[in-house]
């Protein structure tokens, strides 16, 4: 799905800073940034499933996901991206909702879910991967943070490329976010195939999979 680096209550002039990758089929139907029917959500919208991987709320909340990569994906199972709508929706607050998906998280597919709410300065993570470490819910600490399609701050190189003590303001969005360098063959984490996994291990994707082009497809900035 993507790569989000972030930084949390600790900017003095941006209390959230947040920079955002999506990578997915370019031939999967997808709406950009805008407001939702009602008016009350604004985010990108996947068309085929009906969920978004980054959106907010008037009220001051938001939440972003990405998946956990592993090598079989269950079908038919709910989806990942219909968590972040149902948060907005909620109104609850993050940690509530957190402990609400817990319950059925055995119900979808590898995922990582970040639940703010800006006003009562909450940040909570949100993982049902791996499955021996059993659902993992935490708030998240100030700083900075990486996310991508392991654990919260992995030790992935494509995750600790960005783990750096200061961030480029929206300014340098570009070239952060759309580094093309790949990390070396024998030390990528070895869930796909050793080719597949060199062209994702870029911050910015861009590959022929199987079901056709593959890569990064939207490009966010969120401050």
């Amino acid at each position: 799905m993507c790569i989000a680096v972030f930084m949390w209550e600790t900017h003095p002039l941006y209390p959230f800073l947040l920079f955002l990758n999506r990578d997915e089929y370019h031939s999967r139907p997808t709406k950009p940034l805008g407001w939702w029917e009602g008016g009350e959500i604004l985010g990108g919208r996947d068309v085929q499933a009906g969920g978004t991987w980054l959106a907010s709320s008037r009220d001051g909340r938001l939440t972003f996901i990405t998946n956990f990569r592993e090598l079989h994906s269950r079908p038919h199972t709910k989806t990942r991206g219909h968590l972040s709508v149902r948060f907005l929706q909620s109104k609850k607050k993050p940690i509530e909702f957190a402990k609400e998906v817990v319950k059925e998280a055995d119900q979808y597919n590898g995922f990582n879910l970040i639940l703010v709410d800006l006003c009562s300065k909450s940040m909570v993570y949100l993982a049902n991967r791996p499955k021996e470490n059993g659902n993992f819910v935490t708030e998240v600490s100030s700083g900075i943070h990486v996310l991508s399609h392991a654990n919260l701050d992995s030790l992935w190189l494509k995750v600790r490329r960005y783990g750096k003590d200061e961030l480029p303001l929206k300014e340098n969005f570009a070239e952060l976010m759309m580094d093309t360098s790949k990390d070396d063959l024998s030390i990528l984490p070895g869930i796909y195939s050793p080719e597949f996994e060199y062209h994702l291990s870029a911050i910015y994707v861009d590959i022929t999979g199987p079901q056709g082009l593959h890569g990064t497809k939207w490009g966010d900035v969120l401050l």
